[in-house]
């Protein structure tokens, strides 16, 4: 008897190709497209999701190629809406509007005009800060591209062949909507592997080299030749305002602090006694240093491999009142699941070593593959080996530990200007842990 699977439709056999890379010099996309001569792509599913994966996709015309708007329809005739197709991706098709009508003037006018009103309108970010995300991906309807704005700068990263060919234009009408004079567009760091494509950083003619944005009154400059991703971390625009409330007259460190967002804020806002902040990469740390110079916040930094420095802290026993625990995005992949596990435990241990009885701790994870009862349970399982070392154990190079324990008392996640879609929950990436530790 035939197996089930055999009466499937056969899935075409898709060969990764090498990584081209793009002319920048052409005339870039627009993203309204004549909708009267687009490849039409089956798909074997209508689960309400943006993003197709390649294993989904059947009956593809020879004309579609990799970038290319398509017409999308389910292998029953239904007609499904309208995405952006790329065979060699993992990801080969990312929804951009649902229903019949295709992705007009009037249809990328309502998108634009409303990610920008919720950012001004309804989060009033503008009180706070000169740095905001105007569009978070999926959260925004809009996969494969972001787009935070500092001052009179829009700064975008594109993680898709089709919103980077697109990019100049997205960048041109949204700064008509919100009255900015510059932009750069990025490709994504796993360009690459993930979309198979490799392009140069493009920009405005008159972009300037950096900028100075304002974050509850706290100043940060930005360098968009040095800057990671878009150049700055909006998501931790909130969390560091709420640590810096722990932090008057107490001792803080801020562990793979970046540019220096906790640490700064820590000693600004919150009149931290003494800050310290550790990052290994030199340029980041430049920057730190040039933050804290800025607001006149005497911060000691210390460039240095987050574990080495935590262990040296340990065998001289010093403590902290306040830790920020700030990895960089830990996991990329499922495969990259257990290993990013004992990274994020190994971390948190030593972590939780250095702070005081009474004192507080917030750590992060930005692996969106790590889910919350995940890190919940990693985070309580290191504070189990983080405490006195067992007596008869001191003197070893790495004794046994008794357990710490710890109060959760919250748990946030990016600021308010990252939405997460319903129809895309997985995009929501970043958990903060806050604990005190006893």
């Amino acid at each position: 008897m035939a197996n089930y699977r055999d009466k499937r439709p056969q899935r075409k056999q898709w060969q990764r190709q090498a990584p081209v890379l793009l002319d920048t010099s052409q005339r870039p996309l627009d993203i309204v497209e004549d909708p009267s001569s687009l490849p039409a792509v089956q798909i074997d599913t209508d689960f309400p999701h943006p993003n197709v994966f390649r294993k989904r996709l059947r009956n593809i015309p020879q004309e579609a190629k990799p970038g290319d708007l398509v017409s999308i329809s389910h292998t029953d005739g239904r007609h499904l809406g309208y995405g952006y197709f790329n065979s060699t991706a993992g990801v080969a098709l990312r929804f951009i509007r649902w229903g019949a009508e295709p992705p007009n003037d009037e249809f990328w006018d309502q998108l634009l005009k409303r990610a920008v009103s919720f950012r001004h309108d309804t989060l009033k970010i503008g009180e706070s800060t000169t740095a905001c995300r105007l569009i978070h991906a999926e959260g925004d309807f809009l996969p494969g591209i972001v787009v935070d704005r500092y001052n009179d700068v829009l700064s975008l990263e594109a993680y898709s062949l089709a919103m980077f060919q697109r990019a100049q234009s997205i960048a041109e009408r949204l700064a008509a909507v919100c009255g900015t004079k510059h932009w750069i567009v990025k490709p994504s760091p796993k360009s690459e592997t993930q979309e198979g494509f490799s392009a140069p950083v493009i920009s405005s003619p008159d972009l300037p080299r950096t900028t100075t944005i304002h974050e509850y009154g706290t100043r940060f400059r930005i360098n968009f030749n040095q800057g990671h991703k878009t150049g700055f971390f909006c998501d931790q625009r909130e969390n560091r305002i709420k640590l810096a409330g722990y932090c008057e007259g107490k001792s803080v460190a801020d562990i793979c602090c970046y540019t220096g967002g906790f640490a700064i804020q820590a000693k600004k806002a919150g009149n931290a006694a003494e800050v310290t902040g550790v990052e290994l990469d030199e340029n980041p740390l430049q920057l730190a240093k040039s933050n804290a110079n800025l607001n006149q916040a005497k911060v000691s930094f210390v460039q240095a491999d987050a574990f080495a420095w935590m262990r040296d802290i340990v065998r001289n026993g010093r403590q902290f009142d306040v830790l920020a625990l700030d990895p960089p995005k830990l996991i990329h992949s499922r495969e990259e699941i257990e290993e990013g596990r004992r990274t994020h435990f190994d971390l948190n241990r030593l972590a939780l070593q250095l702070v005081r009885p009474g004192g507080i701790m917030v750590t992060f994870t930005c692996a969106g593959l790590l889910t919350n009862e995940e890190f919940d349970k990693l985070v309580r399982s290191a504070a189990r080996q983080a405490g006195p070392p067992v007596p008869g154990t001191e003197s070893e190079e790495n004794p046994r530990r008794q357990p710490r324990e710890v109060q959760i008392f919250d748990r946030t996640g990016a600021s308010s200007d990252h939405p997460v879609a319903g129809s895309c929950p997985e995009s929501e990436y970043l958990r903060a842990l806050w604990l005190r530790v006893l």
